[in-house]
This record gives C-alpha cells, structure tokens and sequence, in this order.
C-alpha cells in the first residue's frame, strides 16, 4: 500500500516546480509532502520538499552549508518560482540517502523525520529504479517505526485513529510545535482511511503481535516494554528543545533564501510589503534592524495586526 501510494500522481504544476528547482542537478530523489499534498494548493500555499542526495556535495550549496547538514540534518532552504503564470513557493530540506535511512529508524533520537514520512508523502522526482527503491525503503521504515512508538505509546486497546492520534501529539510536544492540540488529531482525520489500513501491517512488519476487539486493537505488549519505552520517549522529548535551538541558529548562517522567506512570511501575516533590495537578501541579519523598524512603525506588532 504505502509503496503505491508514493508514486501516485500530484498536480501538474507541482512536477513543473520540480524540474525548475533541480535544472542540471540530479539528486537521487525528491520527496512532496506537507499541507500542499494533503489539502491542495492555492496562492498562499507553501510547498514542502525534501531532496535526497547520494553525498552532499551533490546540492549546490556553501561548504559551510555542506558541513552544516552533515552534523545537523536537515538543511532547509526557499525558493519561489514562476509556473504557469503565478509565483510558487516552497521549503526545501536536504538529506543524504544514509541520514534518511538513519533518521527512519526506529533506535533514531531525532523523531522529526520518521514522524514526517510516516504521512503522506510523494516521490515526484527520482533519478532511477536503484534510487526509487532505495528511498522508498526508508519511507517504509518512517511508517513502521511511527506505527511501534504509537503501539508503545498508546492505550492498551483502542481504535487504529486513537493509536495515531497519541502517536502525533507525543511527537509535536517532542518538536515543541506551536500549533494548538487539534493540529495533530486533524492530520489523521484527513486521511483516515489510510491510517486504518496501515497499521496493522505495520505492527506486523515491527514484529508486534496484537489481537482484534470488535472496533478496536490491542498490541500485545507487556508492562515492563511499555514503561521501557515510555522512558525512552522521554528522553527523545527533552532533546527537543536543545535540537529546535541548534537548527535555528544553523539556520541563521545556512538558510538559503532565508530573505524572501521572511518577506513572503510577513507579507503574508500582516499585509506589509517590504522591498528586497540585493544587499538585504545578500545580508539579512544586517539589513534587519530598518526592516524591524518599519514593522514597528507600521503597527505589524501590535496586538491582532
């Protein structure tokens, strides 16, 4: 199923923004997930894109970039783009094929990326079979991985949403996400059909055996391998916050595009253009105190602006 599902068709204009981005690069893959593949796409849509590439150089990018993603995956970056007559916009990470398959795993400290992956997710870009699978594995391991920690996480038996539902609150409390409690049940009700009819073969691919009641499962788990994990759990959901710190300020130094990003952001919540001139996308820590100012004076900090 999960296999099918990553190379179903998406739309059109997605494909395009696709080809622009990469040019003469070929990475070994590019992945599509995100609000843009759940809900569609309109005008204020950003775009979500993980590329996945044999050795990291294999991205253009600044060494120190390069180094960045080696030690604190993934490097993310922005780009807009004109298809079909309207500006596109997405956000792009970057990963190796050996840190997406370390990421995946289910013994991984970082649960951001398997948490991703075990959502729908497209493979809109892939450089050959070898690659496909190769990738496609991995996105297979997100999925079983997510499916154990929600059976270690879980109540002892309940429907398949219940399981998942537990599964993405403890991983949004773990990213420290900022959106409200509702944002990870809706992430389930919008694909529900299909978190139904993965789990149980997930379990079974995880080696875990579980019994069916009527509308509910239970995963036949012991209490010292429940009490285990939830230690383990813990562990990943204090290292959060350190994680979270270290990526922004990699990211003050290593996010391309981080200028348009920030224009397109404010433009976006608060109504305000401001002008990009070359210096200020060249330099944006310098050029950010006018830009704050301006804000100021225009009211963009004002309560309900």
């Amino acid at each position: 199923m999960l296999t099918q599902e990553l190379v179903l068709p998406v739309a059109p204009d997605v494909t395009e923004f696709v080809e622009q981005m990469l040019g003469k690069v070929r990475p070994l893959g590019v992945l599509f997930y995100g609000s843009g593949l759940r809900a569609g796409i309109d005008k204020d849509t950003l775009l979500d894109f993980y590329i996945i590439v044999n050795q990291q150089s294999d991205w253009p990018r600044s060494a120190l970039a390069g180094v960045a993603n080696a030690v604190l995956p993934p490097n993310v970056e922005y780009q807009e783009l004109r298809v079909a007559g309207r500006v596109m916009r997405a956000k792009i990470a970057i990963l190796t094929l050996a840190q997406l398959h370390a990421l995946t795993r289910f013994s991984s400290l970082n649960t951001t990326v398997w948490a991703r992956f075990s959502q729908p997710v497209r493979l809109v870009w892939s450089n050959n079979a070898q690659a496909t699978q190769a990738i496609t594995r991995c996105i297979t391991r997100a999925n079983v991985t997510a499916a154990k920690w929600a059976a270690l996480l879980g109540p002892g038996k309940a429907s398949c949403r219940v399981f998942w539902d537990t599964l993405y609150a403890s991983t949004y409390k773990a990213e420290l996400r900022v959106e409200n409690g509702q944002r990870s049940s809706s992430l389930v009700d919008a694909n529900l059909e299909r978190y139904e009819r993965s789990l149980l073969p997930c379990w079974l691919a995880a080696g875990l055996s579980f019994k069916t009641e009527g509308g509910e499962v239970l995963p036949l788990l012991t209490a010292g391998q429940k009490s285990k994990a939830r230690r383990q759990w813990r562990f990943r959901a204090r290292l959060g916050r350190p994680l979270n710190i270290l990526r922004l300020i990699k990211a003050v130094y290593t996010f391309k595009g981080s200028a348009r990003y920030a224009t397109w952001k404010i433009r976006r919540h608060s109504g305000i253009d401001i002008p990009l001139s070359p210096f200020a996308e060249k330099h944006p820590l310098l050029a950010a105190p006018p830009v704050l100012w301006k804000l100021w004076r225009q009211g963009a900090f004002k309560q309900g602006a």
